[in-house]
């Protein structure tokens, strides 16, 4: 009986969040959503106002209020004196950035069944940090991703603009009527607000199903393919006596970032860091074979060690006879700029990473 009145009360009198009203962004859309994706949340209602007094009568409150104070539930980072960050990081939070810092975690093991202090739960943490959260921050708060003095300063230029198809755009465009269906207001005399709380809630589908689609790819195919190129890593010096070559058993695996996460976690010289990964093209049984240069970091287009520039540009039989003997026939191409390459057969491919290896 009291674990139904319990119920009962949950449902009369749901938690309530509050953020401003007026014109919406990206980062209270996204706050409220990521609440909402909580236990604790599920049966919010949310007040779009600037009335302190309204705003004192919600259990959370975000952007707004000129208070952040997590024991108390207040998110706003528009105060003078408001400088945080998220951990290891420079660029100052939202509301969004707030609360991810603060229930991204919990988010997280919720949406992987994992505990919330699992090892796995603190990388994605990191990730959907690095990935979304902080370009959702550096938005709200004016931060460009790149110095614009020093860009005219070099000379560069932007080729177009890509404003327009931005998420931020995109929910910039939502604090207007809709175009599609001119002349209609959801607002009434009783509810004033409606008409723009609906656009609101459009807004904060958009960024939280975003998010989502983010925290389901990094959990399903990112975090997956971590544990597999780190069991390549473990076994390279089996796959080649310098230790700087490694295969991967399937398609498709995102291994990059892994990669050079990997090193530095194994505090890899530079001498001793992985030059080429080969990995089947399909996952079917008879597949070609793939041979690919890192380059000296993620972001770059340079390769530690580029394919030897002899077999550059070649394809087919004419790989071949560059090959030699030490290589079975079935050569496919080596790219003009010498970081990547194929050939029909793994112990093919093999034999080329052997070559360049030793070259």
């Amino acid at each position: 009986m009291a674990a139904e009145s319990a119920a009962k009360r949950v449902k009369m009198d749901p938690v309530r969040i509050g953020t401003h009203n007026g014109h919406f962004h990206a980062d209270e859309a996204l706050a409220v959503y990521m609440l909402r994706m909580l236990p604790d949340y599920e049966a919010s209602t949310l007040v779009r106002t600037r009335d302190p007094g309204l705003l004192e009568t919600c259990h959370t409150v975000v952007d707004v209020g000129g208070e952040y104070d997590d024991a108390k539930k207040r998110y706003d980072h528009h105060q003078r004196t408001f400088n945080t960050t998220f951990p290891d990081h420079a660029t100052k939070l939202s509301s969004a950035g707030l609360v991810y810092m603060h229930y991204g975690k919990a988010i997280i093991a919720q949406h992987t069944n994992l505990p919330i202090d699992h090892p796995d739960v603190e990388l994605l943490y990191q990730k959907l940090y690095d990935d979304f959260i902080e370009a959702v921050d550096a938005n709200d708060n004016g931060i460009n991703q790149y110095d614009n003095a020093k860009l005219e300063q070099a000379g560069i230029e932007k080729r177009f603009s890509a404003g327009g198809i931005t998420l931020y755009s995109m929910v910039g465009d939502l604090n207007h009527e809709d175009p599609l269906n001119p002349g209609a207001n959801r607002a009434t005399e009783a509810e004033p607000q409606a008409e723009e709380d609906y656009r609101f809630g459009l807004a904060s589908k958009l960024m939280g199903t975003t998010f989502l689609r983010k925290l389901h790819g990094a959990a399903n195919a990112w975090l997956p393919a971590r544990a597999i190129v780190k069991a390549a890593f473990e076994n390279r010096l089996n796959e080649h006596p310098s230790g700087q070559l490694i295969a991967l058993p399937r398609a498709g695996i995102p291994w990059k970032e892994h990669l050079y996460n990997i090193e530095a976690d194994a505090k890899l010289a530079d001498g001793n860091k992985i030059l080429y990964v080969v990995y089947p093209e399909k996952d079917e049984p008879g597949s070609k074979w793939r041979i690919q240069t890192v380059s000296v970091d993620f972001a770059s287009f340079q390769n530690r060690k580029s394919l030897p520039e002899p077999w550059r540009g070649l394809r087919d039989a004419d790989l071949d006879k560059v090959l030699g003997q030490d290589v079975e026939d079935g050569a496919i191409f080596i790219h003009a700029s010498g970081f990547t390459g194929g050939h029909k057969t793994e112990s093919g491919v093999r034999a080329m990473a052997a070559l360049a290896l030793a070259a």
